[in-house]
């Protein structure tokens, strides 16, 4: 859908600046978007390359284990008919660890698998299961402590203090997790019987 929404919007907005005579700000700005995008991609590759390699480096040491261990334990919590130790629960683990860490791109594989391993004992194709619904929610919650896209973003626009949000993203993802967390248990509270 929105690859026909955006293109009527561009054409419009080059026909507009035609009959307005303004056709050479779009050409200008066009080029400013181009070199502010460019700025964007290269700062976010940047921040997810460091970040990533900061990823590899804490997998390796028991710091890492252990903060596995701590949301695996609250996986099991969260997901009372969640087979311990099972291999949907390492991945979503991994998944929200990633979130936590802020390592958004390095989440979606774990996520993925996640979704898969849990979908291979979903009795019904057809239709998510109730951890697979609460999984989605919880995913979307985003949950974190170090929010890099949004420093690398705020960096890449230049400003002064990219990370000085940071503590408004942990009370606002915090609050949403909780939201999230509550109401989906609530909602889905007749699979764990």
């Amino acid at each position: 859908m929105l690859n026909i929404i955006w293109p009527i919007f561009i054409i419009i907005s080059v026909i507009y600046s035609l009959f307005s005579g303004n056709i050479s700000e779009v050409n200008d700005s066009i080029f400013k978007s181009i070199e502010s995008t460019m700025s964007l991609i290269l700062t976010m590759v940047g921040n997810i390359c460091f970040w990533s390699g900061i990823m590899n480096i804490l997998e390796k040491t028991n710091f890492f284990k252990k903060l596995k261990n701590m949301v695996t334990g609250a996986i099991n919590l969260i997901f009372k008919n969640l087979e311990k130790d099972s291999k949907e629960s390492e991945y979503i683990s991994l998944n929200i660890l990633s979130n936590l860490l802020g390592l958004g791109n390095a989440s979606t594989p774990m996520g993925i698998k996640a979704m898969n391993e849990m979908d291979n004992k979903n009795g019904n194709k057809k239709v998510l299961s109730k951890n697979m619904m609460l999984f989605i929610l919880i995913n979307t919650a985003s949950l974190q402590i170090i929010p890099t896209g949004v420093i690398a973003i705020r960096s890449s626009l230049g400003s002064k203090y990219p990370s000085k949000m940071i503590i408004h993203v942990w009370i606002t993802t915090v609050i949403v997790f909780l939201f999230v967390l509550v109401f989906g248990k609530l909602f889905f509270k007749e699979e764990e019987k």
